[in-house]
């Protein structure tokens, strides 16, 4: 009985862990999309990736030519992503994170939301110029 009650509790935990995290999903290679087909300049693009980024309380600095980091802290969950960028494509990557539970490519649900948005944003940007 006590075995059944202990197999028990850990399917259950097992379970809930589950549910609570996710695969990495990474933006690669994203086609940068202007208004009826407008070609962007290096510096249109980086700074539609900066207004998206503080839009969504991303914190955006530059990191080298054609690199942007991205540190999101919400509560005591920290995301960090690398977007490199060019005149024809962005992409945004994992680099790191604080309490959202990363391991073996799997992290906290929330995390792909939060890309889900800041691509749309990037994307909203882009689309503005």
């Amino acid at each position: 009985m006590r075995t059944l009650t202990i197999a028990a509790a850990l399917a259950v935990a097992f379970t809930f862990t589950a549910c609570t995290t996710a695969s990495i999903q990474n933006v690669n290679q994203a086609p940068v999309v202007a208004a009826q087909g407008k070609t962007l300049n290096h510096d249109q693009v980086r700074a539609a990736i900066l207004r998206a980024g503080a839009a969504l309380r991303w914190q955006m600095a530059d990191e080298g030519p054609n690199m942007i980091v991205g540190t999101l802290n919400l509560r005591t969950h920290t995301a960090v992503v690398e977007i490199p960028y060019s005149t024809s494509t962005y992409s945004i990557k994992y680099r790191s994170s604080v309490n959202l539970n990363e391991k073996d490519g799997m992290i906290h649900k929330n995390y792909n939301g939060w890309i889900q948005n800041l691509t749309r944003g990037i994307n909203t940007q882009l689309s503005l110029l």
